[in-house]
């Protein structure tokens, strides 16, 4: 069982900030970004690690649309689960188990102390259709932009869930 989280699930609208504003919405879909700490770069490796991170969560706390990892940054498309009746998982707590897990991983792969990720995540309520195809497009297009590949299906670290999945 899972131990009880400080971090409160979503049952209306609301906002908060640190130093970047929040809003969630319950049944939101979302695009978030989250970058690594100063002068830490992901290897293949460990994009690996952030990738299968990433993806382990999907299916239980959120659904996964998109997602790609970089050497620096990594962009996800999701949406929260509903966690109880009426209560989403809240954005704070997915990219707290994320981050976290991650971040402990690739501590050990990587022998480095202190921290992987920044403390924020950018996160953005996706409010309709068009929205959601420009963020997808930007994911699957991120590695070739920054010449990575020549062709995004040829990037190792891009999930696109299957369009019947969701």
């Amino acid at each position: 069982m899972e131990p009880k989280s400080k971090l409160k699930p979503v049952k209306e609208f609301r906002s908060y900030k640190r130093n970047l504003p929040h809003f969630e919405l319950p049944g939101s879909v979302y695009f978030i970004t989250f970058t690594a700490a100063e002068g830490f770069t992901l290897s293949a490796e460990a994009r690996d690690i952030v990738l299968a991170s990433v993806k382990y969560g999907s299916g239980n706390k959120y659904r996964l649309y998109a997602c790609v990892v970089m050497d620096t940054h990594v962009h996800l498309i999701l949406q929260p689960l509903e966690e109880t009746s009426g209560s989403f998982y809240s954005i704070a707590r997915i990219m707290h188990g994320v981050k976290s897990y991650s971040a402990n991983q690739l501590r050990k792969l990587s022998g480095k102390k202190g921290h992987i990720w920044l403390n924020e995540s950018y996160d953005r309520v996706i409010r309709h259709d068009d929205e959601y195809l420009e963020k997808l497009n930007y994911i699957v297009n991120n590695p070739a932009k920054a010449g990575h590949v020549e062709k995004p299906e040829d990037y190792r670290w891009l999930y696109v869930a299957e369009a019947d999945s969701g």
